[in-house]
């Protein structure tokens, strides 16, 4: 591909075009990134470096070689549009409708890890919530995380305290990687404290960023983050969310992007229980309980989904007498049908046309002697009842 000569002396191609756009422009900047969209960043990038705006007097500023340098040491990767790893979904961004003044695809992402972002993103959900959450907000979000895990679905969350690093680490802990999308450089990740989470998800996951080594986040930094963990999967859940929680921003987004959103409920007394409720309430959400209700919402139309086992009972819909003849079945013994007629109050006639009934609902067996016994799926049943 055809290069020009951008600054500090950087020669530049589609890749490294993109990569400095990064350094110099907001990435969810709606004037630059649809620009990108439409014309390409070598295109954008030769404006940038002939325009006399902010982005070109940051352009002059900034030492692109030593940032690509940095990001080469810190053994970070930069992905663009058509690469093996870019994830598709993240396109749908350029054609979004804005949310708070921002819009757009990304230029590039800068990557750490060891995963293959694209691969993780097959069979993914997003995760967000409060950072000052409470015990049982971050053990929903914990459990749920496993259980997801353990079905092979990948945890996509910001990093932050309370709910994404609970998140992070319930996905962890089911051994399926997690991916953390930062509003910073990977270089320095935040919060700082979180630096050990971040190397565990490093170690088969992804830590994602739309910013080179050396920027910090800011609040609107955050909010263009948001974009891209509701982008990336096809839907996000939301555990825990105050009145003015950034988790909302995230939701606002997966609505715009016809992703599907999720909320877990919460004490009605619990303040982070009031954003949830309020998309649950309003028709933004839909409620989820676990792991099996996000999978049966995030599936292929009509892809049959387990359900937990029904409390319902074979014996919830017999009548008195139908009832009566079953529970007259002995379960390790078997009985004959006059013997069982007799103990049910009812007439031999009646109990043969039961039994027969029992039979083909696999309730109960014929022993080689032709008397009756519960069958041995039944007889497990009753011992457990009885215990």
């Amino acid at each position: 591909m055809e290069a020009v000569m951008g600054a500090a002396g950087v020669v530049v191609d589609e890749r490294t075009a993109r990569m400095a756009l990064t350094c110099v422009a907001e990435p969810a900047m709606a004037s630059v990134t649809q620009a990108v969209t439409a014309y390409g960043g070598m295109s954008v990038w030769e404006a940038v470096m002939a325009g006399d705006g902010p982005v070109a007097r940051r352009a002059a500023r900034s030492d692109l070689c030593e940032t690509f340098a940095r990001a080469h040491d810190e053994g970070l990767r930069f992905v663009i549009p058509g690469d093996e790893e870019w994830p598709a979904r993240l396109d749908d961004l350029a054609h979004s409708e804005p949310v708070n003044g921002m819009c757009g695809a990304p230029f590039g992402l800068w990557l750490k890890g060891g995963g293959h972002l694209a691969a993780l993103m097959a069979h993914s959900v997003s995760m967000v919530g409060s950072r000052a959450s409470t015990a049982y907000g971050e053990s929903v979000a914990a459990d749920m995380a496993v259980d997801l895990g353990e079905a092979g679905v990948c945890v996509v969350s910001g990093g932050a305290y309370g709910i994404d690093a609970a998140a992070h680490r319930g996905c962890l802990a089911s051994r399926t990687p997690s991916v953390a999308v930062l509003a910073g450089g990977l270089d320095e990740p935040y919060p700082s404290a979180n630096r050990r989470l971040f190397d565990r998800i490093g170690e088969a996951g992804v830590l994602v960023s739309e910013f080179p080594p050396g920027e910090h986040p800011t609040r609107v930094r955050f909010l263009g983050r948001n974009r891209l963990i509701a982008a990336l999967t096809p839907g996000t859940v939301m555990v825990e969310a105050g009145v003015r929680s950034g988790a909302r921003n995230t939701m606002t987004w997966a609505s715009s992007l016809h992703r599907i959103a999720m909320a877990v409920p919460g004490p009605v007394t619990s303040a982070v229980s009031f954003t949830p409720h309020r998309l649950i309430r309003e028709g933004e959400a839909v409620l989820v309980t676990g792991a099996a209700d996000v999978r049966e919402l995030l599936g292929p139309l009509g892809r049959h989904c387990p359900r937990p086992r029904s409390e319902r009972r074979p014996t919830d819909d017999m009548t008195p007498d139908e009832l009566a003849v079953y529970e007259a079945v002995p379960a390790r013994r078997g009985l004959a049908a006059g013997e069982i007629a007799l103990k049910a109050g009812v007439t031999v006639p009646v109990a043969l046309g039961m039994l027969d009934h029992l039979a083909d609902q696999e309730l109960i067996v014929q022993t080689p002697r032709m008397e009756w016994t519960l069958a041995p799926r039944r007889r497990a049943d009753a011992s457990q009842d009885a215990a």
